[in-house]
């Protein structure tokens, strides 16, 4: 399927959407997830599809999520931290792990590196 067959086949869903969406009251519904959830895609639909046609542009924006994600799954496997320090050492760990992968760099080789080569390294 091409661009113009699937922004056709788009356009027709959002306009059985819309009109579904004034049968079942239309105005009084403003505001309300539904309505947002047909609103939102029609009028920033080349902002929320610039994925599919520029590919520099990542799936999702949503960065600071995916960062802490790895932590939700840690606390879910163990329950929780026992100290303070450990939360805290993980998270260190976890930043210097996503900000070598965004640079590109070698996780283990940074990783295995002293505090101050981190650093360097990080910084450039």
């Amino acid at each position: 399927m091409g661009w113009v067959e699937f922004t056709t086949v788009r356009d027709e869903i959002f306009g059985r959407a819309e009109n579904v969406w004034r049968w079942r009251g239309g105005e009084s519904m403003v505001g309300r997830t539904g309505h947002n959830l047909l609103v939102r895609p029609r009028d920033y639909q080349h902002d929320a599809l610039r994925f599919i046609a520029d590919f520099a542009v990542p799936f999702t924006n949503n960065q600071a999520e995916q960062d802490l994600r790895m932590m939700k799954v840690r606390m879910k496997i163990s329950g929780a931290f026992r100290a303070i320090d450990g939360a805290r050492t993980f998270a260190a760990v976890r930043s210097v792990i996503s900000t070598a992968r965004k640079h590109g760099l070698n996780i283990l080789e940074t990783l295995t590196q002293p505090p101050d080569g981190i650093i360097t390294q990080l910084q450039r």
